[in-house]
């Protein structure tokens, strides 16, 4: 099975992530900026799903999402961002840099896990 790599500055979040992923019997990885996120992604061909954090110094989510999009290896990854930005037309602005799909935080663990299984297969 594919792995899930979760991109976020606070390990707090990729802890609690990684954790509820586990305990579904999902196997993960992380990075903590999106520039080594996108590194990863281009060396590991096991990864089939990303979820990314919107909001991070250095690079953003958006920026990040350009980057992927744009190489060829990774483009049709997809990736859920995963925001605290919940205000109307947040969702659109994401789907519009990018995004396959959209999560807000704090994370709804069905609504998170259905994603997951849809991208998965």
């Amino acid at each position: 099975m594919k792995k899930i790599m979760i991109i976020d500055d606070d390990n707090k979040n990729i802890f609690a992530l990684s954790a509820t992923l586990k305990a579904k019997g999902y196997a993960t990885v992380s990075a903590t900026s999106a520039a080594e996120g996108i590194q990863q992604l281009k060396e590991k061909e096991e990864i089939g799903i990303v979820l990314m954090d919107m909001m991070m110094p250095e690079m953003d989510g958006y920026e990040a999402l350009r980057v992927i999009r744009n190489e060829e290896q990774i483009k049709e990854l997809p990736v859920i961002a995963v925001t605290a930005q919940a205000m109307k037309g947040d969702r659109e602005k994401c789907i519009a840099a990018g995004a396959d799909n959209y999560i807000a935080k704090p994370v709804d663990v069905d609504a998170l896990l259905a994603l997951v299984e849809k991208y998965l297969k």
